[in-house]
């Protein structure tokens, strides 16, 4: 009798194995998110921190009725995206957050795009243009124009990325949830530099695709394949800075199916995932909401919340309010109510 040959690794093992190889994409991004919440959440004080910031006192606008009406529709489409966002959290087992990343994805892109935009409208910027938003809000970012947790960016050019104020993102990132601040840095840190070199990559290759912007070999004429550090510096100007925006920019990918699929069908906590991205959301937009707030001033913003359409009233837009932008407008602070998510 033939003794059998127990094989070392079992067919279930295998399967593991497969499954865990096609999550790393979806843990790393998951991860990302948590390490943002994580940073956030570590870095936050009791008032989100804008009344310290020079740019924030200093903040004002000449707005007319007109003005206000259009910074009101932007704010309507960020809260009621916001709304939808929240409502799947409320619904979602974890199949049902798994499936629901199709639209989840774009939805907390968008809620966030639309409530910048209201902000940048104060500042004079008036653009749908992904590209201008995405410079004004880098310059905003750099010139201190939001709370230290998220104030961190990446500038210099690809091959010579430097970080900015974020002391810890040095570090090597782990493959697991942050369970400390080093961690969490060491993860947007990872975030940026993958983020940038993206954005480098693709820049390098519209220059060289247009005829009149390639830069070309001085023996033959042609479009150059291959770049030298010198190359790469002289579009780094078009690059900008990378800053917390252009990470949540990478939220875009849902757009093309295929892409999604790989996050829907990995093994990852993804209860973990919405709850990490709806929280980087409200804080985002709570930032803006002041901004705006400061700008049309607090009685009228106050007026256009109680003018809410149904579906938005006495929910976490009035919660934002009492929370976060009247106590940084007023110095007045308030206790979250129970049950009601800011």
């Amino acid at each position: 009798m033939e003794t059998p040959i127990i094989p070392l690794v079992t067919d279930e093992q295998k399967q593991a194995e497969e499954t865990w190889r096609k999550s790393i994409p979806a843990q790393v991004f998951l991860n990302y998110f948590f390490a943002l919440n994580y940073h956030i959440q570590e870095g936050d004080d009791a008032l989100g921190g804008l009344q310290h910031l020079p740019y924030f006192r200093a903040h004002e606008a000449e707005l007319t009725d007109a003005d206000v009406q259009n910074i009101t529709r932007l704010l309507h489409a960020c809260w009621s995206t916001e709304y939808a966002l929240r409502a799947t959290a409320e619904l979602g087992d974890e199949d049902y957050l798994r499936n629901a990343l199709h639209w989840t994805f774009p939805q907390a892109y968008h809620t966030i795009l639309a409530g910048l935009q209201a902000f940048l409208y104060t500042t004079g910027v008036r653009s749908n243009n992904p590209s201008l938003i995405r410079r004004e809000v880098g310059r905003l970012v750099v010139r201190n124009a939001y709370p230290r947790p998220v104030s961190f960016y990446a500038a210099g050019s690809y091959g010579d990325f430097s970080i900015h104020r974020l002391p810890l993102a040095g570090y090597k990132a782990g493959l697991h949830i942050a369970g400390k601040e080093i961690e969490a840095q060491a993860q947007i840190g990872q975030f940026l530099r993958t983020t940038r070199k993206m954005k480098a990559q693709w820049t390098r290759q519209q220059v060289q695709n247009n005829p009149n912007t390639a830069i070309r070999s001085q023996k033959t004429g042609k479009p150059l394949d291959k770049w030298t550090a010198a190359h790469w510096q002289q579009i780094t100007w078009r690059l900008g800075y990378t800053t917390i925006f252009d990470l949540l920019g990478r939220l875009q990918i849902s757009q093309t199916s295929r892409e999604i699929e790989r996050y829907v069908e990995a093994d990852i906590d993804f209860k973990l995932f919405h709850e990490s991205l709806l929280h980087v959301v409200s804080y985002l937009n709570g930032i803006h909401e002041t901004y705006v707030a400061k700008a049309i001033g607090l009685e009228r913003y106050q007026q256009l919340i109680a003018d809410l359409p149904k579906h938005l009233q006495h929910g976490f837009v009035q919660e934002r309010l009492r929370t976060r932008v009247e106590p940084q407008l007023t110095g007045e602070q308030h206790e979250p109510q129970l049950g009601v998510a800011a």
